[in-house]
């Protein structure tokens, strides 16, 4: 039996928030997003980043394709802060769970 290696289409994408030293949050896409936060960490990849550093990934959800990402990324960047960190209170609460 011959294995194909999965089309590009197929590929999971995520969208994450990563909290800044100021305390805000920034909302992005990827398709790997422990690799992009480690550049936001060297400020590259996003100007967001040049004025107060990225210091923690706080939340990720995964998508089934790009599109599907940017859709709920545009959603995710219009909600207000205080919903924005429900999600992230939402996501820490699940990393520490058993």
């Amino acid at each position: 039996m011959s294995e194909t290696a999965p089309s590009p289409d197929c590929k999971p994408w995520y969208v994450y928030l990563v909290r800044a030293a100021n305390g805000s949050l920034y909302c992005g896409i990827s398709d790997d997003p422990q690799r992009r936060f480690i550049k936001h960490q060297k400020g590259q990849g996003a100007r967001y980043f040049k004025t107060s550093p990225a210091q923690a990934l706080v939340y990720v959800e995964q998508w089934p394709d790009k599109g599907e990402a940017l859709r709920q990324e545009r959603l995710v960047k219009k909600l207000r802060k205080a919903a924005k960190e429900a999600l992230v209170a939402s996501y820490i609460g699940l990393a520490t769970d058993p």
